[in-house]
């Protein structure tokens, strides 16, 4: 591979640290002596050149959802769409479905590693072990509860991660345990619980929350519910949905005060409509339609999101106040901190060359995974604004 510099720019290193140019080679984040002799040289514009956007949460893309199709296929296009907004790695997510789907979604994702689909870092299994009283737009006719035989299918992804979201409520402590005793990664979404029980449901090694505030008990003075126990909690990652829509922006701005930033982590809850000008798709046989860079069902339920990365991260600068330091590490460093990979979230010497350049109007601009370009940002049509600001 060769050298590329990019200069003329402001680099987010990670952990607040910024500089004015980056050398890659090899697909690695060069060391700041290397010789630059040679290289590509890429001029940024006076834009930002970050980390890598990580996606845990990516329902769909490029007018297709993981769950219609679940095949390297699928996978491929969806990463492909979510490329041109700066996500170098992503889970396809399940949402709720039949444990054939499931294992089905589990073989693709496998495959779409072994076959070195770009961005692929593992699969979401989001449900169907969920409350129906916060269903959302999961169909509660595919719930059910652990047991042996689906707690040894959860676990048995060969290549990549595996996070499972959960009601804690509708399992018991001691299958938590199962599951991150054998490489899980557990979140809490979907839940009624309360206060003791999302408590119960950390200690048994819960270490995220999906989507936080929507479809969860909220906080109440005398009820704090998950949300309460999210909050308070100061190691557990929360997921975030930076639209203006799903969560007001004051709400998430109070979550940022009280927990450390670097444990929250941006995510989109994308479906198919990201990178197309689609206004409208059908998710299990219901019509969702968009509406400001959200989707919704018919009665108003929200059903995922048209957003994508490069919004989000301009979304959590301009409606949160975070600095894009801040907000590059709940887009990068924090996921990958999550998923336990060690090489991305942040470009210091030796890390891979996952890099996502927005301009200075958070537009992206390109993308570069493990060095190689990618992508070369999405045109203003298909970049959907779901901010409010």
């Amino acid at each position: 591979m060769s050298k590329i510099l990019f200069e003329n720019g402001t680099v987010v290193l990670g952990e607040a640290r910024v500089a004015d140019r980056l050398l890659i080679e090899g697909g690695r984040v060069a060391d700041a002596g290397t010789d630059a002799a040679g290289a590509e040289r890429v001029d940024l514009g006076g834009g930002w050149l970050l980390p890598g956007f990580i996606d845990t949460q990516v329902n769909g893309g490029g007018g297709v959802l993981f769950n219609d199709d679940p095949s390297v296929a699928t996978i491929a296009t969806i990463g492909a769409a979510h490329a041109r907004f700066g996500t170098t790695g992503f889970l396809p997510t399940l949402i709720s479905d039949t444990i054939d789907k499931i294992d089905c979604a589990m073989r693709a994702t496998e495959q779409a590693i072994a076959d070195g689909v770009p961005g692929v870092l593992g699969i979401h299994i989001e449900g169907p072990f969920l409350n129906p009283r916060r269903r959302g737009t999961h169909d509660a006719a595919h719930f059910t509860r652990l047991d042996a035989e689906k707690i040894a299918l959860l676990s048995s992804l060969t290549h990549g991660r595996t996070l499972v979201t959960l009601a804690p409520e509708m399992t018991t402590t001691a299958h938590i345990r199962e599951l991150v005793a054998a490489g899980v990664i557990v979140a809490a979404g979907h839940s009624d619980a309360d206060y003791a029980t999302m408590r119960g449901a950390f200690d048994a090694g819960v270490t995220g929350v999906t989507h936080l505030f929507n479809a969860m008990s909220p906080l109440h003075h005398r009820k704090p519910g998950v949300v309460g126990a999210a909050i308070e909690n100061q190691t557990a990652y929360a997921g975030l949905i930076v639209d203006g829509r799903h969560v007001a922006p004051a709400a998430l701005r109070i979550a940022l005060a009280a927990r450390p930033h670097d444990r929250f982590m941006l995510v989109t809850d994308a479906m198919p409509p990201v990178g197309t000008d689609a206004d409208h798709f059908v998710l299990q046989g219901k019509t969702i339609r968009i509406e400001q860079g959200v989707c919704v069902e018919e009665d108003g339920t929200l059903a995922g999101s048209a957003l994508d990365m490069a919004t989000a991260v301009g979304n959590a600068v301009r409606l949160l106040g975070l600095d894009v330091a801040d907000a590059s590490m709940m887009a990068s460093g924090a996921p990958a901190a999550f998923l336990g990979l060690g090489d991305r979230g942040a470009l210091r010497p030796g890390m891979r060359a996952d890099l996502a350049w927005l301009g200075a109007n958070f537009r992206p601009r390109g993308t570069w995974i493990g060095g190689e370009r990618v992508a070369a940002g999405a045109s203003a049509a298909a970049s959907r604004t779901a901010t409010t600001a």
